[in-house]
C-alpha cells in the first residue's frame, strides 16, 4: 500500500518556526522507518504493508502532538495487496506516456 499523508500542528505559539520543526520531526520518523518514502511540498508518501505504514503515520502524528495540542492529519491510501515498488512504478508508468 502507498499512503500519502500530511500532518501539521494547528496550534503553536510561533507558527512559522515551530510548524516547520514539527513537520520535520514527523518526516524524520518516516525516514527512520526504513520504508520507501518521499516528501514533497504537500505530502509525504510511504509504502509498505498496512500495519507498518499505519504505525509510521501514527508515530509521525505523535511527534507533531509533542509540539501542539491539536494536529491536522490528511491521509490518502492506495491499497493494492501483492504489489510492491509502486512508489516509483506508478510514476515510471506515467512517464512512459509523456
Amino acid at each position: 500500500m502507498i499512503v500519502a499523508f500530511s500532518v501539521a500542528p494547528t496550534e503553536v505559539p510561533n507558527a512559522h518556526a515551530e510548524m516547520s520543526e514539527a513537520v520535520a520531526a514527523a518526516v524524520r520518523v518516516v525516514r527512520d522507518s526504513g520504508l520507501p518514502n518521499e516528501t514533497n511540498a504537500m505530502f509525504t508518501l510511504i509504502e509498505g504493508e498496512w500495519e507498518e505504514v499505519m504505525d509510521v503515520v501514527h508515530r509521525a502524528t505523535e511527534a507533531v502532538l509533542a509540539v501542539s495540542p491539536r494536529v491536522s492529519l490528511v491521509l490518502k491510501a492506495d491499497i493494492r495487496p501483492g504489489y510492491t515498488g509502486q512508489l516509483t512504478q506508478k510514476v515510471a508508468s506515467l512517464e512512459r506516456h509523456l
